[in-house]
């Protein structure tokens, strides 16, 4: 039986929920490459890291902070993580002014060359002449309806798309008991 994949994001229409900036370090100087979270490699630790509250409303489990959408969980989803997928995460305390709550940014440490082009709605390349960004020719300039090949996955359970790295995918056993913790923000689209 193949395992079932499902992308994982934050619930956009989560009604007054609260949106998180891009992170600042312990003298409030904003992170260089808030891109780094989302590269599907493993990261040195850059000390105490504060994502601010851009826009006040209802906290979430689960968010998707800045421009770089970094993951940030609540400590009951950081603890899922850990447990279910240690080879693939890395995990690090950060600080959410004004939260009592502990919240951890999550790194997914994998990075899959398994998009299926053939299944998946709509892909574009990046088109050095035309985009004007030579060191991306190869990768996606976009996915729309997005299909993997499961076979290609091996045991990672979370993981980043290569070439598309936006998409971070969890197996179905992390996505249910994600879901078995009544956390919020989160939504799952099966991409297998």
């Amino acid at each position: 039986m193949t395992t079932r994949y499902f992308r994982l994001s934050e619930d956009v229409y989560a009604p007054g929920r609260w949106y998180l900036g891009d992170p600042v370090d312990e003298k409030f100087v904003e992170v260089e490459d808030p891109w780094m979270f989302s590269a599907g490699k493993p990261i040195q630790s850059l000390g105490l890291l504060r994502f601010p509250i851009d826009e006040p409303g209802r906290p979430l489990d689960y968010s998707e902070a800045g421009i770089g959408s970094t993951p940030i969980l609540h400590a009951k989803l950081a603890t899922v993580f850990a447990a279910l997928a240690p080879e693939d995460v890395q995990l690090f305390a950060v600080d959410i002014p004004g939260s009592p709550e502990q919240f951890n940014m999550l790194v997914a440490t994998r990075l899959v060359r398994c998009i299926d082009d053939k299944a998946s709605r709509e892909v574009e390349y990046w088109d050095p002449i035309k985009h004007k960004q030579p060191e991306k020719a190869g990768q996606y300039s976009s996915v729309a309806g997005m299909r993997i090949d499961p076979s290609k996955v091996g045991g990672a359970k979370v993981f980043r798309t290569w070439g598309w790295k936006v998409a971070l995918i969890v197996s179905e056993e992390l996505k249910k008991a994600l879901e078995h913790t009544g956390a919020t923000g989160m939504s799952f689209t099966e991409v297998s």
